[in-house]
């Protein structure tokens, strides 16, 4: 019987995933791991505490220590520990900001990095210390990883400006819902926002001043983490006052998560930056209609024929276009039915996967 190599997988965090990068990670070794020998190493903050198997996908859990920043550090030294005193094939590394263990892997293993995102200035939710911190680590993966995939055609261009390389581009992919979803929408016309992490880059507050700007009677559905920034949340709070705004936390649960969506009228993505989104590519799966910025990320995804796009951070262009939706449901459906349709020949995991599996094995040609 023929080998399966053993890949090691970093950055996950834990299975099942939570959050979007995770997310694709997750799909990614349930797809190919007939093929693969996949280990996801694991923190007891984001996964059960035992070591378990889920889905027939391996996983070693770590004590976690302390919380946020501090827990991911020790998270990444302890796969580093792990690593170089168990047997391997390969590593598949996940988040530019990894990099900083990559020189010590490469002492050992062929190292495959994907990045899920790449910030040309700053972080506004971490420090000057610790974005500094992120990209040391990105130049570490740059100039010792054996390949480099990005989800974003953006972010690899950026990548060749800031270091002369060439890296990859493959899409993040997508598994169309085969939950039994209702389809009945809210009584009232109803927008949907939902990010897992929700802070300034979000776009929330766009959203939030765009509303203001609208004489329609609307109401708004916000999902997500409203934690990660206090300051932000303050902000928020404030823009609420005097609309019609629900906010129902983080949603793991992906039914529930689909439904609330699927039952909204138009789903609203005003982020000022991405990589790939992949809760942009669910709603889109959904069918419900698609507002989002015009941010580079976006409009490498979808085009003007299948979503309403906006002017990043313009409350008044938002508001605008808020109100096209609205006044013509024909036409937002339309783009909608098209979005799907390119989800499915472009983006399914069957056609992502199977560039993965090229790299994986050696054999990618370009």
């Amino acid at each position: 019987m023929k080998h399966k190599k053993r890949i090691a997988v970093i950055g996950l965090k834990g299975l099942p995933a939570f959050g979007g990068a995770a997310t694709v990670g997750e799909h990614l070794v349930c797809q190919l791991k007939d093929q693969y020998d996949f280990t996801v190493l694991s923190t007891a903050s984001h996964a059960s505490k035992s070591d378990t198997e889920l889905n027939g996908v391996k996983q070693k859990v770590f004590t976690n220590v302390g919380k946020g920043g501090i827990n991911t550090f020790w998270y990444y030294l302890k796969c580093l520990n792990h690593v170089i005193w168990n047997k391997y094939d390969m590593i598949h590394l996940h988040h530019a900001e990894s990099g900083f263990i990559t020189p010590l892997l490469k002492l050992k293993y062929r190292v495959i990095v994907t990045f899920h995102g790449v910030f040309e200035n700053e972080d506004p939710k971490f420090s000057r210390i610790e974005n500094n911190f992120f990209r040391f680590s990105e130049r570490m993966n740059v100039k010792y990883a054996d390949e480099i995939i990005s989800v974003s055609n953006p972010d690899r261009e950026y990548i060749f400006r800031k270091y002369k390389k060439e890296i990859l581009y493959i899409p993040n992919g997508i598994t169309l819902a085969n939950y039994e979803l209702s389809k009945d929408k809210y009584e009232n016309y109803t927008l949907t926002f939902a990010a897992g992490r929700i802070y300034h880059i979000k776009g929330l507050h766009v959203l939030l001043n765009s509303l203001k700007k609208i004489e329609r009677k609307l109401s708004l559905v916000v999902i997500g983490d409203l934690n990660q920034v206090p300051a932000y949340k303050a902000e928020i709070m404030e823009l609420v006052n005097d609309l019609d705004v629900t906010f129902i936390g983080l949603l793991k649960n992906k039914k529930e998560l689909f439904e609330t969506i699927s039952k909204s009228h138009l789903f609203i993505f005003p982020s000022l930056t991405e990589a790939m989104s992949m809760m942009l590519l669910e709603a889109a799966s959904l069918k419900t209609p698609i507002i989002a910025s015009d941010i580079a990320a976006n409009v490498a995804i979808f085009s003007d024929e299948e979503v309403v796009f906006f002017e990043s951070e313009c409350v008044e262009n938002l508001a605008d276009k808020i109100n096209l939706a609205i006044d013509n449901p024909e036409l937002m459906n339309s783009k909608a039915a098209i979005a799907y349709d390119k989800l499915t020949n472009e983006f399914s995991w069957e056609i992502i996967s199977k560039r993965y599996s090229e790299i994986f094995s050696n054999n990618y040609v370009g």
